[in-house]
């Protein structure tokens, strides 16, 4: 039974006070994601801080939408996929993206697709990529940061993912559309 507590600015601990306002000046509101890590100051700001760089990495808005909902999928949260479709359209990227990789349809162009496989091909070996896999991935013009931004987005989304799982964090009504 999960009975994680969905904190606000009131009941929140001390130290994520201005972690949940840094998430009402990002989003309008506190995504419930954000007020479960709450409980742990030093999670959410760690959650905080990898998006925040890993948005900033080398992936444009499709291949940060591929690279976190790939994650998504894989772990089946059901919490981040419809909330990854909301924070996709608000940055512009491709709304096809998205029901390609629920439905693993073909992505807009074969660069997205070896992404895809590269990062699923990350999680579900742990990493573990064959020289195959990577001979693929650099043919298809990615580089060697590109590889290392996978492992700082799979990063990012093992905190929201398992934190989601253990919580069974409640969907907001603003990413219900997407589900």
């Amino acid at each position: 039974m999960s009975n994680f507590t969905l904190h606000d600015q009131d009941s929140a601990p001390e130290a994520s006070k201005p972690l949940l306002q840094k998430s009402i000046d990002a989003f309008g509101m506190v995504p419930n994601l954000h007020a479960v890590m709450a409980e742990s100051p030093q999670l959410l700001e760690g959650y905080q801080r990898v998006h925040e760089l890993f948005s900033n990495s080398s992936f444009d808005k499709d291949e940060l939408t591929v690279v976190w909902q790939t994650i998504n999928k894989a772990h089946s949260c059901g919490y981040c996929l419809p909330a990854h479709t909301a924070v996709a359209q608000m940055m512009g990227a491709d709304e096809s993206i998205t029901e390609s990789i629920k439905t693993d349809a073909k992505l807009p162009n074969a660069k997205l697709d070896v992404l895809r496989d590269t990062t699923l091909a990350m999680v579900e070996s742990r990493g573990n990529l064959t020289d195959a896999q990577l001979d693929n991935f650099y043919s298809a013009g990615y580089t060697h940061q590109n590889l290392l931004d996978i492992v700082l987005g799979l990063s990012q989304k093992i905190m929201s993912n398992y934190t989601n799982h253990i919580a069974k964090t409640p969907l907001d009504e603003a990413f219900q559309q997407f589900a």
